[in-house]
Formats: C-alpha cells, structure tokens, sequence
C-alpha cells in the first residue's frame, strides 16, 4: 500500500512529539490531505466520538500515536490513568478503523512492554515471556493489548492494522517538565536550570549504571511512513538504533552540551528502573530502513529547540 498526495491520512495526537514528527515527514512527502483534530475537537477516550468521527470523516491511513505517557515518577505515581487512557484511546481508534474500512493502521507501542529481564538485545518474539518492569508496568499492559488488538482485528476481519515498538524518545517537540518528562529531557532541563541558577552540581536519578537506547524522534517519524508502506505483518517490529548508553554517559554527553562546568552527583535511594533495554532492530534493517541522527547530534539538535521555544514551553 502506498501513502499518496491525495491520500486522507488521520495522525493521532498530531500535537505531540511523535504526532507532530509524523505530521512534518508527511507534509515532506508531499503529503496534504491530513485529518488532524485537537483533544477537545475529538476526545479519543469517548467511543461515540470517536466512532462518529471516522465515519464522517472516513480516512484511509491511520497512525496511532496519540497516548498519555511520562517518566518513572509519572508512571509510578498515575498507574490508573496511564491504563485507562491508553486502552480506551487504541481501543476506540482501533475500532472505529475496521468499521469504516481503514485501508491500513499502524499502532506505536513502546519498547517497556517487553519482560524486564529478558535477554538483550531485545527481540520481538520475546514479547510476554517473562514479568513487566513493576515502575510502568500499568503503561505496558495497556500498549500490550494495543499490539493484541492489532492482531486480533487482522485476525478475525482481515484488517491491514500492524504495530511498531520504539525505543525510547527523545527530540524537537519534546515535555521538559520535571515532573513527568522521560531521562533525557528532564536531564536537560536540569543542567538548563543548573546553568541559569549557577548551581555546580546536577542531580541525576538512581545509580546511573542503567542502560538506555535513544532514538530521534525524526528518524522515529521516518521509520513510521517507511513501515506504513514496505511493511505488513502481524507480528510487532521494533523501532531503534541498536546501540545504548548508560544513565551516567547519557548526563555527561547532555552535560557537555548544555553546561560543561557543572558536576554530576546521582540519588540512589531513586529507582533505575529496568537494567537494560536495548532493541535488536535486525528485522526492519533487513526492510531497508536505519536511523541517520546519532545521538551526540540528536542531543545538539533537541537544545537549540528547547533554547528558541522556552517561552511556549513556559520554563
């Protein structure tokens, strides 16, 4: 199947990082049809709106990208709004696809579905072999059965639906607030403020010693419209670099962009959250597609956004 200029294409949470990175390689591509609609034009939650919605509006593509997500003090403090948010969003989307005849639906779920101690680098088929991280595990179900629901629908109906498991996210659109942003923007936000206030030193959650893969969200928004058209399957794909840092490493790299002088301390009354997560990406590089923005250039690009949009960002 292949996106046309002409193509109607529905981006879910178009606002967002993700939605935001998907809409800007749309337009790219020539893309100008897009059904884009705001939270309060189309609450994703309510089925009835939701199902109204597609039947008007009928579009041909879906990416599913819209979610309520965060960090570990988010997940582990809102545990039933990340599950009921989530669920009812892909559900009702999912839904109200196969019964207006949606040519093709991609659904991004997240790499922290994946068992906390498995194997690395992570591959798809190790999905629901072993327990979840317990700090977002109430945001795994839910992204869980969003990849089930995707099979079950082609299943049953024969619906194009296929699903994409990122690894973690980061880049121009991103939340900088500390209270539920991920590790890399919040570290940024932390030696921004460091720097503005003078401190000398920048506290980093937990030991250090986990270990993260990072992915720009451009390269993210590429991947999507590439699997969108050379990829469909039933089985999820992994979306990433293949290649992790530590905690500690990830700091000093956002350390040396934003405020050399400062000194890193690290709270380790904190949680480190899952040990490792790193993605075995073998699968969509044998499609033809990889990354282009490494991390030391991704970290670079992320804080000259962040410095020109400080004041939208109310920080």
């Amino acid at each position: 199947m292949t996106l046309t200029t002409s193509s109607k294409i529905l981006v879910t949470g178009h606002r967002g990082m993700v939605g935001s990175a998907i809409v800007r390689a749309l337009t790219a591509q020539g893309c100008s049809n897009l059904l884009l609609a705001t939270r309060q034009e189309l609450d994703l939650t309510n089925q009835s709106q939701v199902s109204d919605w597609f039947a008007a509006h009928r579009p041909d593509y879906v990416f599913h990208v819209a979610g309520t997500v965060g960090g570990i003090l988010a997940n582990s403090t809102r545990p039933a709004e990340f599950l009921y948010d989530n669920i009812m969003m892909q559900a009702n989307v999912i839904h109200a696809a196969w019964k207006s005849d949606v040519k093709k639906l991609l659904y991004l779920g997240s790499s922290c579905i994946y068992p906390r101690d498995c194997p690395q680098p992570i591959r798809e088929e190790y999905l629901l072999t072993g327990p979840l991280e317990q700090t977002n595990y109430a945001y795994a179900l839910a992204k869980i059965s969003g990849v089930k629901a995707c099979e079950a629908y082609r299943q049953q109906y024969g619906c194009h639906f296929i699903s994409g498991m990122p690894t973690n996210l980061y880049g121009v659109g991103d939340n900088f607030d500390l209270k539920n942003s991920h590790v890399l923007p919040a570290l940024m936000r932390k030696f921004h403020d460091a720097k503005q206030s003078g401190a000398k030193q920048v506290e980093v959650w937990g030991t250090g010693s986990a270990m993260r893969e990072f992915l720009d969200v451009d390269d993210l928004a590429h991947a999507c419209l590439f699997l969108m058209e050379h990829y469909d399957d039933a089985t999820t794909i992994n979306i990433g670099t293949g290649v992790d840092v530590t905690i500690k490493q990830l700091a000093e790299k956002i350390r040396d962009v934003v405020y050399p002088e400062a000194e890193l301390t690290f709270d380790t009354t904190k949680p480190d959250g899952t040990p490792r997560k790193l993605l075995d990406i073998s699968k969509i590089k044998a499609l033809g597609w990889q990354p282009k923005i490494d991390l030391d250039e991704g970290i670079r690009r992320t804080y000259r956004w962040f410095l020109e949009n400080q004041r939208q960002l109310r920080v």
